[in-house]
């Protein structure tokens, strides 16, 4: 069992997109999923209602809006019901992040490659490590290039910046900016699921969730 959070400082990353790639693809694994929509924004609310049109109401996942610093006690609570938690936080730094990442086990961190996305990952270190500082067990941090240019130089030296920070456990798994992701998400669904799927974009989020999903089996089972 893991909590997932999608988090950053930044707004336009693709937060939102993550979490609901990621829901979807443990949910057609057959995991029993709870997305939160922590965000005041309410995207993948958004996207869950468009889904529960397009699909009949059988969206595959069980979605909650939690928001303040009592986020943390509630997800506390209903999380032994789920496989897994997936929650989306909007890109401030708000106490809803922040309770988020107290109670999560892994944190996404989707990267724009754009000087300005990565200047403020400085911000965003901070307060993960004030976060870090105050929990008892360690938060796993995963950060990684998303609505990355097909072919860019921006891209290879965003990465590098990514690399060189070690507290951010850079994965060299970017995600493109493909019409796929907005044609499919304006209709509740996610790539995966698309009549003539891209499968550039379905290789590239496959290989980004089964490097955090494999991290995550291979530290639960060495502790």
């Amino acid at each position: 069992m893991a909590v997932f959070v999608t988090a950053g400082v930044k707004g336009g990353s693709g937060r939102s997109t993550i979490a609901e790639h990621l829901t979807v693809w443990l949910a057609r694994q057959g995991k029993d999923v709870l997305l939160v929509d922590a965000d005041d924004q309410a995207t993948v609310s958004d996207f869950t209602a468009w889904r529960e049109h397009t699909l009949d109401g059988n969206v595959g996942y069980t979605l909650v809006q939690l928001l303040g610093a009592n986020l943390r006690k509630q997800v506390e609570t209903m999380k032994p019901k789920y496989d897994h938690v997936i929650i989306d936080t909007g890109g401030r730094d708000t106490t809803s992040q922040r309770a988020a990442l107290f109670v999560a086990d892994i944190a996404l961190v989707p990267v724009q490659p754009r000087s300005h996305d990565v200047w403020t990952l400085t911000k965003l270190t901070k307060v993960l490590g004030e976060i870090q500082a105050t929990r008892s067990n360690q938060l796993t941090v995963h950060s990684f290039l998303n609505r990355a240019d097909i072919t860019s130089a921006d891209n290879r030296e965003a990465a590098e910046a990514l690399a060189s920070m070690a507290n951010l456990g850079f994965l060299p798994h970017a995600i493109k900016n493909r019409k796929a992701f907005p044609s499919t998400g304006a209709k509740g669904l996610t790539v995966f699921e698309a009549e003539q799927p891209d499968q550039k974009a379905i290789t590239e989020l496959n290989d980004l969730f089964d490097s955090v999903y494999n991290a995550r089996i291979n530290s639960t089972t060495e502790a």
